[in-house]
């Protein structure tokens, strides 16, 4: 039987070239009003996975 990937880590995770897994930042999607334009700027900008959460990202992306 073939396992199946987690869909919902597929549409938020994305594997560089390099094989690191990269995510987007968090609270970017609402009440930005009080947010300054750089805060929101670098809210734009991809970040990678921490090393401590790597191995649950690919496990659920059966990747391990």
């Amino acid at each position: 039987m073939k396992l199946k990937t987690k869909r919902a880590a597929a549409k938020r995770f994305k594997i560089t070239g390099s094989g690191k897994i990269t995510r987007q930042r968090a609270h970017h999607s609402h009440i930005l009003e009080k947010k300054s334009p750089k805060r929101k700027r670098s809210l734009r900008k991809g970040a990678n996975v921490s090393a401590a959460d790597e191995n649950r990202v690919k496990q659920m992306l059966k990747l391990k």
